[in-house]
């Protein structure tokens, strides 16, 4: 072999090689972008996971002092159906008395005509 004909290998191994390495590069610069938008796709659910955490535990919060506020109605309800009732307990005595003293007045009135006309 002569120099020019290991020259001309050389120069060939070189550029295989420097196409190679070319095409690796690319591989890599391809699976860079690839692992870049896996990166950026893996931040954004996480920013959308914890903003709907955060929907979540608002709601949550709303839900517990609604049902806060649904007890304390209950609450009032029980104290005003208590309430009703003894004013109808009342009413009910309230109308017993007064009719035994219509009665008491009717035989005042039966009385007072009695002696009305004996005179």
């Amino acid at each position: 072999m002569n120099t020019s004909n290991i020259t001309m290998m050389i120069s060939q191994n070189w550029g295989a090689q420097e196409m190679i390495a070319a095409g690796i590069e690319t591989r890599i610069n391809r699976l860079e972008s690839i692992v870049e938008q896996i990166g950026e796709a893996v931040l954004s659910t996480t920013d959308t996971i914890e903003r709907l955490a955060q929907r979540v535990d608002a709601l949550s919060e709303q839900v517990e002092s609604q049902g806060q506020q649904v007890q304390q109605q209950g609450y009032q309800i029980f104290a005003l159906c208590d309430a009703v009732q003894s004013l109808a307990d009342t009413q009910k005595d309230s109308l017993k008395e007064i009719n035994q003293l219509t009665k008491t007045v009717d035989k005042i009135v039966l009385l007072l005509q009695s002696v009305d006309e004996q005179t």
